[in-house]
């Protein structure tokens, strides 16, 4: 017999446990060979437990909790900081399934690949069993799954970013459907091997298999690559499940919003990176007697309530924010949020124990360690916290989080948003004729890239529905799913209204026509009051806009011709964005739905 075998030590399945999951978790096991295995109960003497043996191996930095109590600090390898969009795959048993916004491989092949790698993947390591709920426990909305990984640090991720414990394996029973996650940071141990602080694998895979409802990730212990409860299942994986079963799984926020004659609405809106999603979702409006409370940053799963209205729920219990850029000048909110109980990876670290990145603060501190523990000056000539730095926070933590964001039976959704960062031609506001033109605004989200690494100056970067890297199967099936759902909304006579906005639009020196931040609750008065039928809209080729005066700018700095300029439409600009629309849906050969190119044939008429 082994010393690996005699040193190996299995903690029993719970009991009650799914004779199904424990026969995985066996399997696995097998597999992989660890030296233990750990059925994780989500309880706070486990995280405690585990966040003392992370700070003892160098995989956390405990903070000055005089400034940031129990909180701590990660740094990752240099090689494993971000989405690895590239080594992302969909194995759908159809490559057509899969569509160009996808990268496809043969599901047979991956499996063959990835189960060579994960081949005694965690020896020397401790399996973790993590079962977890992606809502609130028992909705009918919720869905459920079990990640399996070898990082303290995913697991103590998803402590805050799920439920997860005990009370989500009881859930799931002989006939209950659950999503199966496989996670190892590739970085086997042989006997007596010192550990590193962040243990990763120079090959990196995240796979997922729609059909059997599988996430293989390996060699990644970093955000979506690794807390496989996030982009993989909540948006890659549940997309097809929404598909299969009549709902939707969406890259977007979830707000509740008061007017001041105190009706309520929620409002669910779609935004590629870069364009002000976590600011909206945490608005602090400008203008007086309204406010507006948070009940999703990120994701949110839609679906026909009993009511036959959309409702909707936030699959998520944290947040994984991007650090820097918020500040306490651009979302007091989320810095508030951020007081204590954070993990924070990758920011700079400050002499007094807090941690510090751009645009937290419009004056850097004078000295600094940074994201890759060196030290650091205002001179040093680089940034101080990685581009991708993040900060993991529960949600009930955030000042702004709504009474009614665990509702099991969803919030009911009033309006939806579109909206991508537009320098030119897309107005600040415009709201679609009907759902199918609402459909067709989502599929055309795209902003103007900014920087010569990106691409072209200007050349648009189409992001469709803010889905495009997390979309589980083909983008253009997405879109007439979405078309199917509002078909059933109809019969039930309540369709939420669509909207696309931009806040980005300049002028032709440059300059931004809109100030936005806290003043976008001007276009989300107007939003609201439109679907409340307390304002008028005039016709544009691209939609309904504001008719004269009822975009309220009272006290606002800005002109009348900047106004006129943030609504107009260059005839000769929309035709050739319009080719351009016309060349991206050729990209999928034939699948665009015929009443989104119907969309597009109406545009152009409009043109003239």
């Amino acid at each position: 017999m082994s010393i690996a075998a005699v040193t190996r030590s299995f903690s029993p399945a719970p009991d009650g446990t799914d004779a199904a999951v424990a026969q995985w978790v066996d399997d696995i096991a097998a597999l992989t060979l660890p030296d233990r295995v750990v059925w994780c109960d989500g309880s706070k003497a486990e995280w405690d437990a585990l966040a003392k043996a992370m700070v003892e191996a160098g995989t956390l930095i405990k903070l000055n909790a005089e400034h940031r109590p129990y909180s701590f600090l990660a740094r990752s390898d240099p090689s494993d900081v971000a989405r690895i969009e590239e080594r992302t795959f969909i194995c759908s048993v159809d490559p057509s399934d899969a569509g160009p916004t996808n990268n496809w491989a043969d599901p047979v092949e991956m499996r063959s690949t990835l189960e060579g790698l994960f081949d005694g993947s965690m020896r020397g390591r401790t399996l973790y069993v993590v079962p977890f709920s992606m809502g609130p426990i028992g909705s009918p909305l919720s869905r459920l799954g079990v990640q399996v990984t070898d990082s303290p640090y995913v697991v103590a991720s998803m402590g805050i970013m799920t439920r997860m414990g005990s009370e989500a394996l009881q859930q799931i029973g002989p006939s209950t459907p659950w999503v199966r996650a496989i996670h190892s940071v590739g970085a086997p141990l042989a006997l007596g091997q010192a550990d590193v602080p962040w243990p990763c694998n120079d090959t990196k895979y995240i796979s997922h298999f729609p059909e059997s409802r599988e996430i293989w990730s390996f060699g990644s212990a970093y955000g979506g690559n690794a807390i496989l409860a996030k982009k993989a299942f909540a948006l890659r994986i549940a997309s097809v499940m929404a598909r299969d079963e009549g709902w939707l799984a969406e890259h977007m926020l979830l707000i509740k919003v008061t007017n001041p004659r105190g009706r309520v609405f929620h409002v669910a809106a779609a935004f590629p990176s870069a364009c002000g999603k976590t600011n909206l979702a945490m608005l602090s409006p400008s203008i007086p007697g309204w406010t507006v409370e948070t009940v999703g940053d990120d994701i949110a799963w839609l679906g026909r309530g009993a009511d036959g209205r959309l409702r909707a729920i936030n699959p998520e219990a944290g947040f994984f924010g991007v650090a820097p850029g918020t500040g306490y000048s651009t979302n007091q909110t989320a810095m508030d949020t951020l007081w204590g109980n954070t993990i924070f990876t990758n920011v700079a670290l400050r002499e007094d124990g807090d941690v510090w990145w751009e645009g937290m603060s419009d004056t850097p501190p004078a000295r600094l360690i940074d994201w890759e523990g060196k030290e650091w000056t205002p001179a040093s000539g680089r940034p101080a916290a990685h581009p991708n730095s993040r900060f993991t926070v529960a949600a009930r933590q955030c000042p702004s989080i709504s009474d009614d964001w665990e509702d099991p039976q969803g919030v009911v959704i009033d309006a939806i948003i579109f909206g991508g960062r537009r320098a030119t031609n897309v107005p600040l506001v415009v709201e679609a004729r009907d759902w199918e033109h609402g459909v067709y605004l989502g599929a055309t989200i795209s902003s103007e890239r900014t920087a010569a690494a990106e691409g072209t100056l200007g050349e648009l970067r189409r992001d469709p529905f803010a889905m495009a890297p997390f979309c589980g199967y083909n983008m253009a099936d997405h879109w007439a799913h979405w078309l199917a759902v509002g078909q059933e909304l109809r019969r039930s006579g309540s369709v939420p209204r669509i909207f696309q906005v931009n806040w980005f639009r300049k002028g032709a020196d440059g300059r931004f026509l809109w100030p936005g931040f806290a003043e976008n609750s001007r276009v989300l008065e107007w939003i609201l009051e439109r679907v409340d039928g307390q304002v008028a809209a005039t016709e544009s080729p691209l939609g309904l806009v504001p008719a004269p005066g009822d975009l309220n700018t009272e006290g606002l700095d800005v002109s009348e011709a900047d106004l006129a300029e943030l609504f107009a439409v260059d005839a000769d600009s929309w035709r050739a964005e319009a080719d351009d629309t016309a060349a991206f849906f050729d990209s999928f050969e034939g699948r665009v739905p015929e009443a989104v190119s119907r969309q597009l044939e109406v545009l152009r008429a409009k043109l003239g």
